[in-house]
């Protein structure tokens, strides 16, 4: 009895070996179409044309060549019901065993910043996901290959069929997968470009929120071992892994925090984080500079920590952010002697961050119980122009510098976060304190043991002071002017106290909670 095998695909990595191995050891005859049915040709391989199979021509620029009752009734026959068998000798269709299609690469053209909708529109496949949703509902009897990847293991089945019918499962598990997720970036794209009243006045987010996206790899676990998890999207696209154990999911959130804040920075940067939170970060001529800064905010913190530069890091840093345990470095470049230096240290992870990542416009997206809550990513940190000194005193140049200094840092914080700074360097941090005054303590506290004065520094708060009691902790610490948004009932108290203490303030109007 005849095999047909239909073949038409736009990634053809791995096609014609497929396609020899089909025809030679298990006896298909291969059906095609256009560019697919020319490399099989000319690869000498015995072919037949979808359009002279059906006797129907390929029409419309292609749109219309495998919408056919040949090509789904062949899918579609249930080869245990004897009707749908006679139906199919009556109408002469022959039966396909096996389709290996993957679609028009919409994802890719819509990525690229000059694409036309016009474009965009001739890049929706209708014909491959038809037939790939007709060969996975029919599983039991057709085998469906929408990845190149699965070609070895459906070569590997035919070779030992009792395998088969679990494969094809897993075949068509994989079809729905993909055509769900070709499906919502078809949606994603439509709603990018869509100006309607409604979608205004939801802000630019739509009725119904579709996200489908591809698992880049299985992690060992989650938070903790007895979690399990996985990374999916393109997280990968972003960042080269030099050297080191395999990424963490806690590596994951920490890189991705990391990126976040230094790409607050143009000067050379260096920041220091732990669990997501900013512990040290200081800017300076160069690197080395800004390191001995941000290192000596917090000397105990960084251990297990997470370090991200903006510049090459070469070989004299390199050595000194060896003499401690690290878990991951990130930077833009490294030099080739400082790669010699971390090579010691096998299980040290070494990241490149491509240039431009994290100033792409991202959606933050977290999980709520019975759905998810999806906003802006946080860019915005405020005109200065627009800010406004609620007291007496005006600051000083140097404390408007190291107040905007700290007003980039303290964004990246947990709330309520309280930030301590002395020109373009932090000095203490306090972290997702419940109540602000204990941040602020903290911040005071971390000052003192790395034995950093705090006379002279400003206070920064990326929410309100709700009582006095947070902005008189700084003045006694030393802080000499404040910034933070302001909007408190009891503003009046505070800019009180801090005119009573000579402190300069600085009210932004504009919040940085981050929960």
């Amino acid at each position: 009895m005849q095999k047909l095998a239909l073949l038409s695909v736009s990634d053809k990595r791995g096609l014609v070996d497929f396609a020899t191995t089909l025809v030679k050891l298990h006896g298909y005859t291969l059906l095609s179409t256009g560019g697919t049915a020319k490399l099989l040709a000319a690869e000498g391989l015995p072919v037949t044309e979808v359009s002279q199979h059906t006797g129907f021509p390929e029409m419309m620029e292609g749109r219309v060549k495998t919408l056919h009752p040949k090509i789904h009734g062949g899918l579609l026959c249930r080869r245990d019901k004897a009707d749908h068998l006679a139906a199919a000798r009556e109408h002469g269709i022959a039966l396909i065993d096996l389709v290996v299609v993957n679609l028009y690469p919409f994802e890719q053209t819509v990525a690229r910043k000059d694409v036309h909708f016009e474009e965009a529109i001739e890049n929706i496949d209708i014909g491959g996901p038809s037939m790939l949703r007709s060969a996975a509902k029919n599983h039991e009897a057709v085998s469906v290959v929408c990845d190149p990847d699965d070609y070895a293991a459906v070569l590997a089945a035919l070779a030992q069929p009792a395998g088969l019918g679990a494969l094809r499962r897993k075949l068509a598990l994989k079809v729905f997968q993909r055509t769900a997720s070709y499906d919502a970036a078809i949606a994603r794209y439509l709603e990018s470009q869509a100006d309607e009243p409604d979608l205004e006045a939801l802000s630019g987010y739509p009725k119904q929120f579709s996200l489908s996206l591809t698992k880049a790899q299985s992690l060992r676990y989650g938070e903790n071992p007895h979690q399990k998890a996985a990374l999916y999207g393109s997280f990968h696209d972003h960042f080269t892994q030099l050297q080191g154990k395999e990424l963490s999911y806690n590596n994951i959130l920490d890189i991705t925090s990391a990126t976040y804040l230094i790409g607050e920075f143009e000067k050379p940067t260096v920041a220091i984080l732990k669990h997501t939170n900013p512990c040290g970060v200081a800017s300076d001529d160069t690197l080395e500079l800004a390191w001995e800064k941000a290192f000596a905010t917090d000397r105990q913190a960084p251990f297990g920590g997470i370090i991200i530069v903006n510049r090459t890091l070469d070989e004299g840093l390199a050595r000194t952010i060896a003499e401690i345990f690290t878990e991951v470095i990130i930077a833009p470049r490294f030099s080739d002697e400082a790669l010699a230096v971390f090579a010691k240290k096998k299980n040290l992870r070494l990241m490149i961050a491509k240039e431009g990542v994290g100033a792409e416009s991202l959606l933050d997206v977290r999980s709520v119980i019975g759905g998810l809550l999806v906003q802006d990513r946080n860019k915005i940190l405020g005109n200065p122009a627009d800010f406004k000194v609620v007291t007496r005193r005006q600051p000083t140049a140097e404390e408007w510098a190291a107040m905007m200094f700290g007003w980039r840092v303290c964004k990246h914080v947990k709330s309520n976060a309280i930030v301590y700074c002395r020109g373009e360097q932090t000095l203490g941090v306090g972290a997702g304190q419940m109540a602000r005054v204990d941040s602020s303590r903290i911040a005071v506290w971390k000052a003192g043991e790395a034995k950093l004065d705090l006379h002279g520094s400003v206070v920064v708060s990326e929410a309100l002071f709700p009582f006095p009691d947070g902005l008189i902790a700084a003045a006694e610490a030393g802080a000499t002017a404040a910034i933070q948004p302001g909007g408190s009932v009891r503003d009046e108290e505070v800019i009180a106290a801090a005119d009573a203490r000579g402190l300069a303030m600085v009210f932004t109007g504009l919040r940085h909670f981050k929960h």
